[in-house]
């Protein structure tokens, strides 16, 4: 066995970086992570909103149950407990009507078919259109259609306006980030057969309880460092040094050279090439890496004098007398697509980093009810001022929330991530690169890199698990690290025809 001094230098601290350096550490493999920003988490960040004096994420990130490899990196570094599962999703059509989708007790996938028949915004017509779409969908070969739009492949299937704005849109814009037109059938289909199809607990929205800097701060420092893993916070990379035909390290922006035995390179995929040596860029798949795309999320958070996420528990016109409040809500057919009560979702509002002053908010925001209403893919955002947009969301929810209309808006802030995923447009598949370079210790990492998923958390941690497999190939210990998925249901293998 080779000697395990041998060390890794990972260049990137985000998801993906993060997961490679856990599971080389956790296997007593040397490790330096090098991170350009001065915390961990990459995307996934957080900063001071200093009006209010609390720390909010640049981005609401959720997770599913079947992301196996993110619940397992959560899980390995103790983080699992800073989430909150949902056992109710909350969808909220133009007739304001609150319909509760959970799991009945029929197996997959027939689990939701007591919900999905009770939706109010859908005809029964629409719902037989979009089960005779789901079954085509389950039946096609996995990873096939990566160059149809998912747009004409509605189409083609006979799906009706309704059903396109009022279901398939809502779910694959919030999942991917991308309108239809931009969607690759082959990334449709991972989202609809592995959250809805395959398995009855696929679909279970996780939602962390923490500010990202908070879920991606001191427990996951410690865990490293007690592993013996070196974390360099603002070491931004200038590039890769090669020598004699491998990665010998990386040169830092000060001139300071990280010496490594192997190499990770887990930055986004705009920067990768950068950093690259010329004999890995202009080879192969990688010469098609900056064909890839972004695709933007706005978060709009809003502060009120007193809570309006409050719903009458009802259906189809009737009401149980009841009002609830609501963790989280959907929006069908709205500029707003998900709104998240912070108040109730968050069980810990932190001020800055050690260190780092927020100053303190006005009295008016001492007590407030703060919300975050997410915008996928919104190229449209850019079109309008800020205020605009602000305006739009808070008149929608006034709409919807008859508790809105008297509240009174506080402070409110508009965040937009402009690359805050890549996009699954068509074609993208193909300059999507495997984690091996063609240098043998230096490897790629990033939800951008080939991993069977599309932009998500899960496909960072997977693409950091699959180059840690490589690094340990190489050292004579060949392991398994990324993890099984869900298991498919026997009613699903056998009726839909889902393998994988």
């Amino acid at each position: 066995m080779t000697s395990t001094t041998q060390r890794t230098v990972i260049v990137g601290g985000g998801l993906a970086g993060l997961a490679a350096a856990v599971a080389l550490a956790q296997r007593e493999i040397a490790v330096t992570v090098l991170e350009s920003r001065p915390r961990l988490g990459g995307r996934a960040s957080s900063f001071v909103d200093k009006a209010s004096g609390t720390q909010i994420d640049n981005c609401q990130h959720v997770s599913l149950g079947c992301c196996t490899n993110f619940q397992h990196f959560c899980r390995t570094v103790g983080l699992g407990d800073l989430f909150r599962t949902e056992s109710e999703l909350y969808f909220i059509g133009r007739d304001n009507v609150v319909n509760r989708l959970s799991a009945g007790a029929l197996p997959a996938p027939f689990h939701f078919l007591g919900s999905f028949g009770k939706l109010s915004y859908l005809s029964t017509g629409d719902l037989l259109r979009i089960a005779l779409g789901m079954r085509s969908l389950a039946a096609s070969r996995a990873g096939a259609g990566g160059s149809i739009a998912f747009h004409d492949w509605l189409r083609e299937h006979r799906q009706t306006d309704v059903a396109i704005d009022r279901f398939w849109s809502p779910v694959l814009v919030s999942a991917l980030s991308e309108t239809l037109d931009r969607i690759d059938v082959a990334s449709a289909r991972k989202v609809f057969v592995d959250a809805f199809l395959a398995n009855r607990e696929g679909w279970r929205v996780q939602i962390p309880t923490v500010p990202l800097n908070v879920l991606y701060g001191d427990r996951l420092l410690g865990w490293l460092g007690a592993r013996g893993a070196a974390v360099r916070l603002q070491a931004g990379v200038e590039r890769i040094v090669v020598e004699q035909g491998r990665a010998a390290g990386a040169l830092l922006r000060t001139g300071e050279m990280v010496a490594g035995d192997h190499v990770i390179v887990a930055v986004p995929h705009w920067i990768v090439l950068d950093l690259l040596p010329d004999e890995c860029r202009s080879q192969g798949e990688l010469t098609k890496v900056r064909e890839l795309e972004s695709a933007p999320i706005s978060s709009v958070h809003l502060w009120f004098d007193r809570p309006i996420l409050f719903a009458e528990d009802r259906h189809r016109g009737q009401t149980t007398g009841e009002e609830r409040e609501l963790p989280h809500a959907v929006l069908i057919e709205r500029f707003s697509q998900w709104v998240f009560n912070r108040g109730m979702l968050h069980t810990l509002e932190c001020g800055g980093s050690p260190g780092e002053s927020s100053g303190e908010p006005p009295r008016s925001l001492e007590t407030s009810w703060s919300y975050q209403v997410v915008i996928s893919a919104s190229r449209n955002v850019a079109a309008q001022s800020q205020q605009e947009t602000i305006a739009k969301v808070v008149e929608e929810l006034s709409e919807i929330f008859p508790r809105c209309r008297g509240a009174a808006l506080l402070h409110s802030r508009l965040v937009t991530e402009h690359r805050a995923v890549f996009s699954v447009r068509p074609g993208a598949a193909e300059c999507r690169p495997v984690q091996q370079s063609p240098l043998p210790n230096l490897q790629l990492a990033g939800d951008w890199t080939r991993t069977g998923w599309p932009a998500t958390m899960e496909g960072a941690v997977r693409s950091g698990y699959l180059a840690a497999e490589n690094v340990l190939r190489q050292l004579g210990r060949a392991e398994r690290l990324v993890q099984p998925d869900l298991p498919v249901s026997r009613l699903s293998r056998i009726l839909l025809g889902i393998t994988a």
